[in-house]
């Protein structure tokens, strides 16, 4: 199989070398499908018998039944009333919803929603239905949205262990820890072909290669379904969803959710390729894409969903649609889009506007907008599903064979599994003077914020949708990278250190040096360029410090990317590209301690420059690294110590600093507080108080806050640095900065409403400065209901006794009376003071 894949791969190479990606915009011309589009030879073969199921079912349904069919609203915005009264086909929870709430939430805890709504949903006494739901979910690295469970490395490291079949081991692994939570479809495999590593989802691609991608995919699928010919859909497998189509990872800059300009040659031959795997090998679900293609969003774009996909490569499952993705559409709202079904959409994924939608939905086809046929070929696809994978037959979710099983959530087996990917997806890129392996009997400094950081070294799609506000000990079971190491050299005799500054008592004889990426997700982790830590270079200072000290270090890079790191690599003795290991990162020691040798080699090009974007392929392809890159034991370290440093950008600009765009940005948390109670932020939704706190949308999911105050006691939320150290941001008052928000004011102002900014810290906590400025004005001038631009000279706060070379608190907004408002994209900007809405300059 691995020759298999390597001799696939090059072939393919010389396939795209020949059509490079467009460099405008002009729109594609469509040919003649068949010139392109494959008829594909699926293993799951059309069954008279099914066809008949689906008949008799469909012949008794009313119009309702089967719009309620195409819904698929989340968790968190439906009730098991909701359920028994509309029956909706399917439902989800997305990234960072559990059941109740509740991170913690048990297998149990998952399995009674899961029988509560299934139940609800064979319910006839309301909406006269008995057709079973059925739960979907993203299941990405692992069953990564439960406690405990095996979380294997992010794609792009399973891309550079190049095994097939340990794909396969990894989503059989995943599927029956997703059975043991009563859920029956998974949300993967992502098939994207990244060509432009700026984009913040590059570590859910497997390579940029589409023969991997090809190959993976089918591997996929068979693990998380079953074969064909054997135990296909049975107690052990879960419906898959090859995504997203088409064409996510060849969007102009790595744009998330922007537009694809390739070729319709280049469509098939670069992104369509896991389709090709994956729907051949019998994937019952695709989900449509949130990019466009030549100006068209893929959620309306019927000549791909339908002509494509469905008529020429001959996909007879059903189209899900991504988070209210069919909103993006021209002319369509979240509420509303018969554009979507027209086009060959089979289910809405509308997480909280799914009412509108249904009955929106349910009046257009009775006015004919949308053909009854259109909704009888949704419907069918839909049922041929279910009743492939026996929802019909099977008992309900508390009854399945493998429901509430505790056991075989983060079962040994299944970790040892991970462990074997953890240890293949590593990529030595630099290894000076055999520096590694490294010998267990050594005195070994341990350094880096992602020592022993599991929820660092896993990544986005952790738990939370962004892998953020997640501690050890949200990984029972796990294991961080540090634990690893201090195992190992225990046992061979030597003494360890942990020091995430790098300081120590001892001169070690090795420093191995843990850093890279804080967790992001889709729309928060896209970049302006590859280079490592633009602008401050703090773990490069730590490399540097230690070399200095005249201590060998090897540097252990956590990364969803190929990034510019000339500078880490030249002030690294050894270097490995670990990638997101996931849960499992005591692994990672085996391979330094030289228990097992390397064996991952690069799925993506590494770039020379922090603005280079590179491809095999490419006609004049001169990465640092080539794709293909890795080196062993016995392999002599080709890399120079002197790599060029030129960013080739001048830094010397004040920049800005995020506080909170989409997510959370470092070094900020969030606390919630109302009277004398203090929250720490690390869920979706909270309540304290007198103070409701839940994440919104407003361009993309989850980008905002909306805060609820009761009234009665001073409550509010505050933007605080880690472990309330104090930052020094003078430069920014020198550079006539501004506080600027985006503010949506959803109920009248009926008191102070107080922004504020502190310096409370550590042995400091009533704050040696603090100043709080009332806005209620302002805000009651703005329009309600709409999100507005805010902002406010720093030197206001300045003038007020904010002294910002020591700041903890950058944002503070507190009110006692009741209030309804929507924060979003919290920035302090340099030169925005004169164009404040408060201002203080003169």
């Amino acid at each position: 199989m691995q020759k298999s894949l390597i001799a696939s791969a090059v072939a393919l190479s010389l396939l795209t070398a020949c059509s490079p990606q467009p460099a405008d915009t002009t729109a594609a011309v469509k040919t003649d499908v068949a010139a392109i589009w494959p008829k594909l030879d699926i293993a799951v073969k059309a069954d008279p018998a099914v066809e008949a199921k689906v008949d008799a079912i469909m012949a008794n349904m009313t119009l309702e039944q089967k719009i309620a069919q195409m819904i698929q609203p989340e968790i968190r915005d439906i009730s098991v009333d909701d359920m028994r009264t509309y029956g909706f086909g399917s439902y989800l929870n997305g990234g960072g919803a559990f059941p109740g709430n509740n991170k913690h939430a048990t297998p149990q805890d998952w399995i009674a929603l899961a029988e509560e709504l299934y139940q609800a949903s064979i319910d006839d006494s309301v909406d006269g239905s008995t057709i079973p739901t059925m739960w979907g979910t993203d299941a990405v690295h692992g069953h990564n949205n439960v406690i405990g469970a095996t979380l294997f490395p992010h794609n792009i490291g399973l891309g550079a262990a190049n095994n097939p079949e340990l794909m396969e081991k990894i989503a059989h692994t995943t599927a029956k820890e997703v059975m043991a939570t009563g859920i029956d479809w998974v949300f993967a495999p992502t098939v994207a072909v990244v060509q432009d590593d700026r984009w913040g989802r590059t570590y859910e691609s497997y390579s940029e290669n589409p023969a991997i991608v090809r190959e993976y995919a089918a591997a996929v699928v068979r693990g998380l379904q079953g074969h064909a010919d054997g135990d296909f859909l049975s107690d052990q497998r879960v419906i898959s969803t090859v995504k997203h189509f088409i064409g996510d990872g060849g969007t102009v800059g790595g744009d998330d959710q922007g537009d694809n300009i390739a070729t319709e040659q280049q469509l098939f031959d670069i992104h369509a390729q896991g389709y090709v795997g994956g729907l051949s090998a019998g994937a019952q679900s695709v989900m449509a894409s949130f990019n466009s293609w030549h100006g068209d969003k893929l959620h309306g774009h019927k000549y791909l969903l339908t002509d494509v996909l469905k008529e020429r490569m001959g996909f007879d499952g059903f189209v899900v649609g991504d988070w209210n993705g069919h909103g993006q559409v021209k002319g369509c709202s979240n509420q509303s889009c018969p554009e979507s079904i027209n086009a060959g959409l089979d289910i809405f994924m509308v997480p909280g506007d799914w009412k509108a939608l249904y009955h929106n939905t349910l009046a257009q086809v009775q006015d004919g907008t949308i053909p009854m046929s259109r909704i009888d070929d949704a419907v069918r696809r839909i049922l041929r599903v279910k009743v492939r994978a026996g929802l019909f037959d099977k008992p309900s979710p508390a009854q399945r064979p493998l429901a509430g099983k505790q056991s075989l959530i983060g079962h040994p087996e299944h970790r040892a599994i991970a462990q074997q990917a953890v240890r293949e997806s590593l990529v030595l890129l630099k290894n000076n003077a055999q520096t590694l392996p490294l010998s267990a009997s050594a005195k070994v400094l341990v350094a880096g914020d992602g020592a022993d950081n599991i929820g660092k070294q896993s990544g986005g799609w952790t738990i939370t949708w962004q892998g953020t506000n997640n501690t050890n000990e949200d990984f029972p079971g796990g294991s961080s990278i540090f634990a690893g190491i201090k195992s190992q050299v225990e046992q061979g005799g030597g003494s360890v250190e942990l020091s995430v500054d790098g300081s120590y008592t001892d001169k070690p004889d090795v420093a191995i040096v843990v850093f890279g990426e804080e967790p992001y997700a889709e729309g928060h982790g896209d970049r302006e360029t590859l280079e490592y830590q633009r602008g401050e270079k703090t773990d490069l200072a730590l490399l540097k410090k230690l070399q200095a000290e005249g201590i060998k270090v090897v540097s252990v890079f956590l990364s969803g990317r190929p990034m510019w790191v000339n500078p880490e690599l030249n002030a690294s003795d050894a270097f490995v590209a670990a990638w997101l290991p996931g849960s499992e990162g005591a692994a990672v020691a085996d391979v330094l301690f030289g228990q097992a040798d390397f064996k991952g080699t690069l799925p993506f090009s590494w770039p020379a420059t922090p603005t280079q974007i590179v491809n095999m392929g490419d006609k004049d392809y001169a990465p640092l690294l080539p794709i293909g890159f890795g080196l062993t034991y016995t392999a002599p370290s080709t890399l120079s110590n002197a790599l060029s440093e030129d960013n080739l950008e001048g830094e010397t600009a004040q920049k800005a600093v995020d506080i909170l765009t989409g997510t959370v940005q470092k070094p900020w948390e969030i606390w919630l507080y109302s009277g004398a109670e203090r929250l720490s932020v690390n869920a979706n939704t909270h309540s304290i108080g007198a103070l409701k706190y839940r994440t919104i949308d407003k361009e993309i999911q989850e980008d905002a806050r909306k805060l609820s105050f009761a009234g009665g006691e001073q409550a509010g939320i505050r933007f605080a640095s880690k472990s309330f150290f104090r930052e020094d941001l003078s430069a920014l008052l020198t550079a006539q900065s501004a506080l600027t928000f985006n503010v949506n004011v959803q109920s009248p102002i009926s008191g102070p409403v107080l922004l504020g900014m502190n310096c409370e810290g550590e042995g400091d906590a009533a704050g040696s400065c603090d100043a709080k400025l009332d806005i209620s004005a302002t805000l009651a001038a703005l329009p309600a209901n709409s999100w507005q631009s805010y902002s406010i000279d720093l030197k206001c706060f300045a003038q007020n006794g904010i002294d910002l070379k020591r700041l903890v608190v950058p944002f503070d907004l507190s009110s006692q009376q009741p209030l309804e408002i929507g924060l979003a994209d919290i920035r302090l900007i340099p030169g925005e003071a004169a164009n404040a809405t408060m201002q203080c300059q003169n």
